[in-house]
This record gives structure tokens, C-alpha cells and sequence, in this order.
């Protein structure tokens, strides 16, 4: 008996398995289609066909760029370009036959030619988004090879087959030219009916959109909607069930719902949707990538033909009043400006997901919410990973600078289509940059309407770089100077454009660089482009001090933040020393500069200070008798400075953060800075300690949790340091380590200052006692061993074990990313308010001027693009202002222009009394004007004699060399000595009035 149960129970596993298999057939199949390329470099005859000879073609598995190897090794413009040609065969699995399949392309560079089996299957242009083909009627099964081939072609000159026109954004200056393949490639099968993929090249399909409404933050309530383009290819109609299931970042079912059963008839496509309101919602937020994994499901007669994964989050977004709003709190944007190449040396861009996610968390790290990528939409992978990192996104479409005509605005309205389409689940992406530079009204409205057909429920603001007075635009922000609004956010889209290496702290430390010394650009002292590290943190202390002094909190009219350029050195256009921009925060190899630490300082609130914070700038380890100003940023009132236990002062404060301990005598031992509140209360502190001799190197592996794929194309990342006995960094130490690596991995190497840039030497310096390397593993696993060493110091080294990746006639089921979590350690947007309330506004009811047709209303209407300005006669050089109510205004914030090059003689009166009388001051924007406490409801500015005519900042070089500067491009201003001319003007009285 026991013995026919068992059989019984046999059968019924049986049965149940090939129930489960035929489920699982039925429903579509996702596979990794990057393992066993070949490429070749050239322009071969031939090599679209099935079969051709490729034994002398190089091996490779994607993300892989053919000319990858010479980032950070070649400047940007030499970057190698031609025709390059990539194969490889593939076998579908035995059920596919009868199926759709098609081929996913996260994106080729430049234009390529794609065949399939010898066929021409498709092409795609742009080089930078994501494309589809369907290959269902070209592909053969039963287990017989097919073969792919791609021929591409990145030549910076390509031009668009239909138009012969080029494309802006494959520019010398900002977009690195990695060729070829250099992202993830999928193979997805599905049956005759099913949810389209998001890949309007080629396939004109729009996929599956998740988005949130009725949001309820207190409650943690919100309506969650799924739509799904369904497309029925069978010969009759088919009747479907719409099933959602939701599930948290545990992997929980949270949610179950569906939505009306729907009809389709053959070769059909339509939209299905449901909807349902779901309580205790963990709300994406800042630094808090909270995920949920969405699921649509297609059925017939209850059994699910297709099922669709979608990880997305739920926040609420608001633009308004001059402020970013999310999930109900404002939040000031704090940021970079950062390549979209995102590369790195010897590698370029094709790095695996975990390393996008290290980087974009390097960011979040520093206090940053928010990365502005620059110029083209930003690749599949790093959006992922500003999802599951809690980064904020502005993705752009493509440009170069300024709008364009005629087939390139057809080229880039194309471009945020497809970018819109295939990216609108992303919680992170809150902007469309719709233009590196301003736009028309008309361009701008046809940008609008492309989100709002393609996107109209994600909660996302459009808009363009300038865009100050636009009426369609929903932000805008200029590039070097400070805006304010009390309308739509205005954030600046970059700003410290300044270089430095990181190999320099100061000129007292080896190798001795005085400050700004460096090569001529353009025939100019290049001064801002060759910085020590104390100098360039120093300048983004200053550079962001402009913004948060115009903070949500300190009137009507408001700056929204922006953005540093950029936050990691980049194989992009240079200005200094090196063939690579130093602008970063961090160097190539993400080791921070001093100025990550001195943005994690300023940042560390959504808008105001919300965790105090200090750190000291430099290192503790000069020479006896060095005597030199030391420098530290802190958020505290107050700053003093000790060294071995004995005060030596109270540190000057400047540009809110920045302290200045002026003629320190180095001591060895141990240097500290206190910081306090206005009260004496201590609110944090920092310190550093003298380290003795160099004494040993050791290594250590970097996110060593993540497995070392044996996939050909997974990398390992390594910090090597020189430390003295007590295991300190030497932080003056330059040593050369020499690196042995065997077993089953390739090196890539690291970077630092010398031959070629040290790239892919197994020579490599440490700089400033540290540096950092990659290498690459292989397709066989096994045991990998490193060891480093260099005279005069105690050898390490490190082993590691390479895991098998499984991949079987040219596809594979584990994803890229697949594995990896998110960073929840900010935690959810909290509940109280983000600023409090500075000071308070008094509005004007009018201007009255000496001109009939003056309109004073420019000088206060909130439209930066408009002043008022008299005849250029020292007699009409005056406005009075009517305030709305009387007040004792003790504040003048006002933006003259002119503001970076003029000095204005000024005098300031309520009623009939002088509260101020002085000259203005340059800066990047707005300055603000203390004023005698007089009650008055009317205050006059007077222009009390002849400008001055001086830049203030004459280290800024604009991009472009016939923009307007600073609004003042007047033939006759410069003459004209008797002029007053303001752009924006407010007044303001202390709360306590």
C-alpha cells in the first residue's frame, strides 16, 4: 500500500512539474544576451553574413567598448573612431518556437547596422538610447545556431541617413567616445499575446507604466495605477484578464487588484489598466531607494500567458512657489553636474551595475540629492541605480548648447520620446532637460506635450539651463550665476567650474605645486584650473554659499539650489594640467578630494543644517618650522583649533561655512577643530593625527560583499595605501607599488600622474598615500591572487575567489543588477519642515521713477531676463518704491546689473532718511544690503556718482565667448557713468517686527 501511495505521489509531482513548466513556458523569458561576443575593428566585407570566419576577432562579453581601454589614457578628442563589427551565435531554448522573441539594446554608439542570420533586421542612429527589433520571423529553433552581427560606425561626424544631418551631442567637448557595444544587451520571448517593451525605436511600443496619485503622506496612502500596451499578433481574438500583484522590497505581496477583462482582436494594441488605493506605503525619498516590484499579468481562462516585472517607488512631487516639493517637504537640490559617460579609467562606461551603484552612492554619501547628467539621457544601468540609491535625476534628451533647427530638433524631440517612454518608472528622475541652454516658448510647449502624452502622471517638472522667463517651462537655472523665483523652482545647472588634482593638497606638501600654477589655456593663465585641494574646496564653499544664503526660508523669491560640475574627474574637455577634467569632488578612481567632505559638511540637511558637522582641510604632517594657514569647514558658529590639547584660537568665519586659523605652527601630535553654536555648545568636531614612517602597504578589497562573477566582464575594485606601523595612512607618501596578478582575471589597473597616465601599468603610484585599481574577471572561475609591493616597505596581498557564471548557447538567466539592494540609510522624508522662516518680505505696491516711460515694475516683477534702468543721467539715476504696508525694512537684497563686473555708488533711503550709503559689491547674482531699521512705507535707491567698472571674477570663463555677461551688453553702458540699473530688487524686515 504504502508503495502505490508513493508511486501515486509520484505522478502527482509529475503532473504538477510539467503543470509548472508549461506555466512557466507560456510566460515570457527575459535572458542576459551579453556572454560570448567577438569584435574585429574595420570595415569587413562580409561580415553580415551567417556564417564568417572569426578566429582572429577578439572575445569579449558586453558592456564592452572597442577603444574602451583608452579612457583617461587619451583625451577626448582622440579617442579611437571607425567601423567596428560585433557577432556571436545563439540557440533558443526548444519552447520559443511559435514565440515572439526580440533583441533589447541599451544603447550603441554611434549609428549600427544590425543582421540576424544574414538579414538586415534594423538600424539605430543617435547613440544614446535604448532600441528594440523584433527578430520572430528571422530566428530559427530547434536548436539550430542563429548568428548577430552589428556593424558600427562612431565617427564624431556620423551623420543621420535620412537627413544627412550630424548629431550635436556627439561632441568632441563633453561626450566621450566609447564605440561599439559599450551597454547591456536582452533577448526577451513571449507568447503571441503580450505587454509590449518600452522600446519605441524599431518596435513603436510603449511597455508598461506604474505611477501613483492621491497621495496621502501622513497616512502612507496612495492610488497606485498599472497600464500596459498589450498587443495580440494571433489570427482571432483573444479575451484577457488584467491581474496586478505588488510586493515590497522583503519580497512581500502587499497587493493584489485587477482590472475589467478586455477583448482583443487579431494584430490589435491597446492600453488595459487597473488601479487600487494601498495603505502603509514606504514612500521613495532621498537617500532612501525604497522599491516595489510590480507585476502585470496577462490571463486566459485564468492561466498567465504573460507577466511583466516592473521595479518602481511611489513619491509625490510638487514644483512650485520658487521650491522643490517631495513627498510634502521642501528640499533645496544639492548636487553635480556629472557626465553621462560616468566612466572610468582603462574601462570607460562598461562597468558592471554594482560599480554604478558605488559611484552614484559616493554622491548621496556627500550630501548630494540630486545628479544633473549632462547633455544626453544617461544610461539604463546608472538610472536603475539612482533608483535603488535614493539620488535624484535630471535626465536630459540630447544637445550640444543652445536650441536647434529643422532635422537636429527633430533628432532630439525623438530622443525624449524614447528616453521619456522607456525610463518613466524611475522614482529618481524628477526633471526632462529638454536643453542645455535655453529654448524657444514654441520648443518648449513641444517638449511639454511629449511628457504629458508620454508621461502625464510621474510627477515630473520639464524645462531647460536659462529658461528664466519662460511661461511654458516648469524650471529653469543658469550655468554660472545665482537665480531666484517665486514661481518655478530655479536651480543652477552648474556652477564651479574650477580643476584640481588630487595628488595636490597645499604648497607645503610634496610634490610642493603653488597654487594655480599650471599650462595656459587658450593662451591664459589657467589659474581656477590648476588648484591644490585646499584652494578647490575652498572655492565650492564659496560658490555654494550663494545659494544657500537664497534659500527657502529667506524670503517671497527663493534660489532651488544646483549643481557642482561635476563630481568625478572625467575623460571629458580639460582645462588644466591633465588630459582629463579635474573638476571632481573625487578622482577617477572615486577617492575623495577634500571638497567631498566639505560638501557632506554644507549639505547635510534637506534646507537648513539638520546634522552639524565639521572637517578639517589638508593633513597634519609637514615639516618642523612650517608655518602656514589651516583651514576647516564646519556648520557651527563658531570654530576653534587645537593642537596636543592647547587652544590656538578662534578661527575667522567666512561664506558661512569656511574658517580660517591664519600662521599655525605644525606640531606632531594631534590637531582638532571644534565647532559650537552661538551659545559656546559644542556641536561636532574633527581631527587629525600625525602619521609616522611609511612602514607597509596594505590592500583591501572595496564592496566585497557583491560575488566576483566569472562572466568575463564583472570587476573587482582594490584600495592600495601606504600606512606606518600603526597602521595610519602616510598621507605625504607617493611610492610606486608594483602589482603581480595571477589566476583567472585580467588587470585594468588604476590611474595617477605620470607616463600615459599609469593606465593599465601594473606599476601604480599611490597619491597623497593612497590609490585604487581594478581587474576584471574572466570566463573561467577560480582562485585570483594579488600581491603588491615597493621598496622599503612591508609587501601584502590579497586573494579572492572568482564564482561561475552560467551561460549556455550565448544566453544566460541571472540579469545584470539583479542582486543588488538599496540604500535606505537616510531613511524616510520626515515629517517636519525642512527650513524655518529668516527673516520677513515687504512687498511693493509700485515704483515711481524721473522717466514718463520708465517702467520701474521690471525691477520687481520676478523675471531675471528684465531691468529698469534710466537714461544714463546722473539726475534721473533714482527709483522710489511704494511698499505695500509700512515696515522697518533692515534688508535690501537687490541684483544689479552688471552684477559680476560693476560697482554702484549707492544711496538707500526711508522717506527722507539716509539708511545706507556705499557702494555695491560684485558677486555671481544678488547681494544683500543692510539697512538702518527706519519705519517707512517707501524707500528710494539713488545713484550716488560713477560706476566702477572691474571683474570680479575674471577666472570664470564663459562657455560661450559672445554670451552676454551678466546681462550688460550694451555698445553705449560702458560709457554711460551716470546709469542705474536693476534687474531684481526686495526688501525685508527681521521677524521680530
Amino acid at each position: 500500500m504504502n508503495r502505490y501511495f508513493k508511486t501515486i505521489k509520484r505522478i502527482l509531482i509529475l503532473i504538477g512539474f510539467v503543470v509548472s513548466l508549461q506555466g512557466l513556458f507560456a510566460q515570457r523569458t527575459t535572458f542576459n544576451f551579453n556572454s560570448d561576443w567577438q569584435f574585429k575593428t574595420g570595415a569587413l566585407e562580409g561580415a553580415s553574413a551567417k556564417e564568417f570566419n572569426t578566429e582572429a576577432w577578439t572575445s569579449v562579453t558586453l558592456p564592452h567598448a572597442y577603444n574602451q581601454e583608452e579612457a583617461f589614457l587619451k583625451s577626448i578628442d582622440e579617442h579611437t573612431t571607425g567601423i567596428v563589427w560585433y557577432r556571436k551565435q545563439f540557440v533558443l531554448p526548444e519552447d520559443a518556437e511559435g514565440k515572439k522573441v526580440f533583441l533589447e539594446f541599451e544603447g550603441i554608439r554611434q549609428g549600427g547596422d544590425i543582421y540576424v542570420n544574414g538579414q538586415h533586421v534594423g538600424f539605430h542612429e543617435n547613440g544614446v538610447m535604448a532600441f528594440g527589433l523584433d527578430v520572430s520571423d528571422i530566428v530559427v529553433f530547434n536548436e539550430k545556431p542563429n548568428t548577430i552581427a552589428l556593424r558600427i560606425d562612431n565617427d564624431w561626424k556620423y551623420r543621420q541617413r535620412s537627413t544627412n544631418a550630424t548629431y550635436r551631442w556627439n561632441n568632441i567637448n563633453f561626450n566621450a567616445n566609447y564605440g561599439g557595444i559599450p551597454k547591456n544587451v536582452f533577448l526577451h520571448i513571449t507568447d503571441k499575446l503580450y505587454q509590449t517593451i518600452p522600446l519605441y525605436s524599431n518596435l513603436k511600443t510603449t511597455g508598461v507604466y506604474v505611477y501613483a496619485t492621491d497621495f496621502d503622506i501622513p497616512k502612507s496612502q496612495a492610488t497606485v495605477h498599472v497600464e500596459s500596451e498589450v498587443k495580440n499578433e494571433y489570427e482571432e481574438s483573444k479575451t484577457v484578464q488584467y491581474e496586478i500583484e505588488v510586493f515590497d522590497l522583503d519580497a512581500k505581496k502587499i497587493a493584489e487588484f485587477s482590472g475589467p477583462e478586455t477583448k482583443l482582436q487579431p494584430n490589435e494594441t491597446t492600453i488595459i489598466s487597473a488601479s487600487k488605493e494601498l495603505e502603509d506605503l514606504n514612500f521613495w525619498s532621498w537617500g532612501y531607494g525604497y522599491l516595489y516590484t510590480v507585476k502585470s499579468k496577462l490571463k486566459i481562462d485564468g492561466k498567465t500567458i504573460d507577466e511583466v516585472s516592473t521595479q518602481t517607488g511611489f513619491r509625490k512631487t510638487a514644483f512650485k512657489d520658487g521650491k522643490v516639493y517631495l513627498n510634502d517637504r521642501v528640499l533645496q537640490m544639492k548636487g553635480y553636474a556629472q557626465r553621462t559617460s560616468n566612466e572610468w579609467p582603462a574601462i570607460g562606461m562598461s562597468v558592471p551595475a554594482w560599480l554604478s551603484d558605488y559611484s552614484n552612492r559616493l554622491m548621496v554619501e556627500s550630501n548630494a540629492n540630486l545628479v544633473r547628467w549632462m547633455h544626453v539621457t544617461p544610461w539604463k544601468q546608472d538610472i536603475e541605480s539612482c533608483d535603488r540609491v535614493g539620488l535624484i535625476q535630471a535626465m536630459p534628451a540630447g544637445d550640444a548648447e543652445k536650441d536647434s533647427q529643422g532635422a537636429h530638433w527633430q533628432q532630439r524631440t525623438s530622443l525624449m520620446r524614447d528616453a521619456i517612454i522607456y525610463n518613466r518608472n524611475s522614482p529618481s528622475i524628477l526633471f526632462y532637460e529638454s536643453g542645455n541652454d535655453a529654448i524657444s516658448e514654441s520648443h518648449m510647449a513641444e517638449m511639454k506635450a511629449l511628457r504629458d502624452t508620454y508621461d502625464p502622471y510621474g510627477g515630473r517638472a520639464i524645462g531647460s539651463r536659462e529658461m528664466l522667463n519662460s511661461r511654458e517651462a516648469e524650471y529653469g537655472g543658469e550655468m554660472l550665476y545665482i537665480n531666484k523665483s517665486a514661481r518655478i523652482p530655479m536651480w543652477a545647472t552648474e556652477y564651479s567650474r574650477d580643476e584640481g588634482m588630487r595628488k595636490y593638497w597645499d604648497e607645503f606638501s610634496p610634490p610642493f605645486h603653488k597654487e594655480g600654477d599650471g599650462p595656459l589655456y587658450k593662451g591664459e593663465p589657467a589659474t581656477s584650473y590648476n588648484h591644490n585641494q585646499d584652494r578647490h574646496a575652498i572655492e565650492d564653499v564659496i560658490r555654494w554659499n550663494d545659494y544657500y544664503v537664497a534659500r527657502p526660508g529667506t524670503g517671497h523669491r527663493v534660489s532651488s539650489g544646483g549643481v557642482n560640475i561635476i563630481f568625478s574627474d572625467t575623460n571629458t574637455h580639460y582645462r588644466g594640467e591633465q588630459n582629463y577634467r579635474t573638476s571632481g569632488e573625487t578622482d577617477p578612481m572615486r577617492i575623495p578630494k577634500d571638497g567631498f567632505y566639505a560638501h557632506q559638511v554644507m549639505w547635510n540637511g534637506w534646507v537648513d543644517i539638520e546634522k552639524h558637522g565639521t572637517h578639517m582641510l589638508g593633513h597634519w604632517n609637514y615639516k618642523p618650522g612650517t608655518v602656514k594657514d589651516f583651514y576647516a569647514v564646519s556648520t557651527g558658529e563658531q570654530a576653534e583649533l587645537f593642537i596636543n590639547g592647547k587652544s590656538k584660537g578662534f578661527g575667522e568665519r567666512e561664506h558661512s561655512f569656511l574658517f580660517t586659523f591664519e600662521n599655525i605652527d605644525f606640531e606632531a601630535g594631534e590637531v582638532k577643530v571644534v565647532s559650537y553654536d552661538a551659545e559656546g555648545n559644542i556641536l561636532s568636531e574633527d581631527q587629525k593625527q600625525t602619521a609616522g614612517e611609511a612602514h607597509e602597504i596594505r590592500l583591501t578589497q572595496l564592496e566585497k560583499q557583491h560575488s566576483f562573477r566569472a562572466d568575463g566582464a564583472d570587476v573587482a575594485l582594490f584600495e592600495v595605501e601606504v600606512v606606518d606601523q600603526n597602521g595610519q595612512r602616510c598621507p605625504l607618501d607617493n611610492s610606486k607599488i608594483e602589482f603581480d596578478l595571477s589566476g583567472p582575471a585580467t588587470w585594468i589597473g588604476g590611474i595617477a600622474d605620470g607616463p600615459d597616465n599609469y593606465i593599465q601599468s601594473k606599476i601604480l603610484p599611490v597619491e597623497n598615500g593612497v590609490n585604487r585599481f581594478l581587474i576584471q574577471s574572466e570566463t573561467e572561475a577560480g582562485t585570483i591572487k594579488i600581491k603588491a609591493k615597493a621598496s622599503g616597505l612591508k609587501t601584502d596581498s590579497i586573494k579572492l575567489e572568482s564564482v561561475p557564471f552560467i551561460t549556455k548557447n550565448g544566453l544566460a538567466t541571472e540579469l545584470p543588477g539583479a542582486d543588488l539592494v538599496s540604500n535606505l540609510e537616510r531613511g524616510p522624508t520626515p515629517q517636519t519642515r525642512s527650513f524655518t522662516k529668516k527673516r520677513t518680505p515687504v512687498f511693493i505696491r509700485s515704483g515711481v521713477t524721473a522717466g514718463e516711460d520708465d517702467n520701474p515694475y521690471y525691477s520687481y516683477d520676478d523675471n531675471e531676463l528684465t531691468e529698469w534702468r534710466n537714461d544714463g543721467k546722473a539726475k534721473t539715476g533714482w527709483i522710489t518704491y511704494n511698499l505695500a504696508r509700512e515696515a522697518a525694512v533692515n534688508e535690501c537684497v537687490i541684483k544689479l546689473t552688471g552684477w559680476r563686473i560693476k560697482k554702484y555708488p549707492l544711496r538707500i533711503l526711508a522717506g527722507d532718511e539716509v539708511v545706507f550709503e556705499g557702494e555695491s559689491w560684485q558677486s555671481l547674482g544678488y547681494i544683500s544690503i543692510p539697512l538702518k531699521a527706519v519705519k517707512t512705507d517707501k524707500i528710494t535707491v539713488q545713484l550716488a556718482g560713477a560706476q566702477k567698472e572691474e571683474d570680479g571674477f575674471d577666472d570664470i570663463v564663459e562657455v560661450d565667448p559672445n554670451k552676454e555677461l551678466d546681462l550688460f551688453k550694451d555698445d553705449e553702458a560702458a560709457a554711460t557713468t551716470g546709469q542705474l540699473r536693476i534687474v531684481e530688487i526686495e526688501f525685508y524686515e527681521s521677524l521680530k517686527n
